[in-house]
């Protein structure tokens, strides 16, 4: 039974269609396609129009589109580090399906689109060390741009926080003119989950890595090691939904044991709950809606601040209307 959102973006679909007509494929167009299951979290509403980029040209083609038509756009990778709103995303939602990877030597050029697990599978499958740390952790290259993916690492650096930036040697933009740039791995603005793709407009269309040439089976240890510190921590995505860690970082102590020490661990608003294991992340019990998501973080921000006097602040991002 098509839900009143469904309708709506389906309606609302049409014009974007026709006015993305002339540069796009209509067949390849749906239109009030629903992005809960297209999330980690599996909460959200449907895209008026979805695309799927299946490379770096059509990305970029997909994008210069949207934006001379005057439509908006959104990019979606995973769907992991995000919270889509109920009534859903307006505009064309681009999924960034780009899979390419060149490697020569000690490094690789890898879309935007490639799925970081992929990518990793096939550097140590060649002897590559650098990416190992972040195993298991849902992410493309793109979203490792956006944030600067990072992990705190029980090994080999015993609890040192690894940056994805450490090993990123330059990033092919998209540009909000339509002209395209290649810019060194220290221009891109890296911070702890920023980078200067923040606000910029620009589009990271591929990154170049720099690896190292590591013994496998000692990749492969580090590689469970970090799964099994993981894994103990963290819920699991199979069995529980989540976008990852809820709120940023605060210097001197975590935002998840502030969280617990208000008690939260457990709390719950509708089928949205703060996890027993991690009280950093809120999962999906099964039919969270957004709206439930959004009052839970409310909650902690409430309780913590009263508490400690600290604001937290959300790391994911919102997409589309609440």
């Amino acid at each position: 039974m098509m839900t009143p959102e469904v309708a709506a973006a389906h309606s609302a679909g049409k014009a974007v269609v026709a006015a993305l007509a002339g540069a796009l494929d209509p067949s390849r167009l749906p239109t009030g396609v629903p992005l809960a299951p297209l999330t980690t979290f599996r909460i959200g509403g449907p895209a008026d129009v979805l695309y799927d980029a299946t490379s770096g040209d059509d990305l970029a083609n997909a994008v210069t589109a949207a934006r001379q038509a005057g439509v908006p756009w959104t990019i979606l990778g995973l769907g992991a580090n995000v919270l889509v709103g109920d009534r859903g995303v307006r505009g064309l939602v681009i999924r960034n399906a780009t899979g390419g990877m060149e490697f020569e030597g000690n490094t690789v050029r890898a879309d935007s689109g490639v799925v970081v697990r992929d990518l990793l599978r096939e550097s140590v499958r060649r002897g590559l060390g650098g990416l190992e740390h972040y195993v298991g952790i849902p992410s493309t290259v793109g979203g490792a741009l956006w944030q600067n993916l990072h992990f705190l690492s029980p090994a080999p650096a015993r609890e040192r926080t690894m940056f994805i930036a450490e090993v990123v040697s330059d990033v092919a933009l998209l540009l909000p003119s339509g002209a395209r740039s290649t810019v060194p791995g220290d221009a891109m603005a890296f911070g702890y989950d920023t980078s200067r793709l923040h606000g910029s407009g620009e589009v990271a269309l591929s990154a170049t890595f720099r690896l190292t040439r590591e013994n496998r089976d000692v990749l492969e240890r580090t590689m469970q090691e970090n799964l099994g510190w993981r894994g103990a921590r963290h819920p699991w995505l199979e069995l529980h939904p989540s976008a990852g860690s809820i709120f940023r970082k605060i210097e001197g102590v975590g935002a998840g044991r502030l969280v617990d020490q208000c008690g939260l661990k457990g709390f719950r608003i509708g089928d949205a709950q703060i996890s027993h294991l991690h009280a950093n992340i809120v999962i999906n019990l099964g039919h969270a809606t957004a709206t439930d998501v959004r009052m839970l973080i409310s909650h902690a921000q409430e309780q913590v601040e009263a508490r400690f006097g600290q604001r937290l602040v959300p790391e994911i991002g919102f997409l589309g209307e609440f």
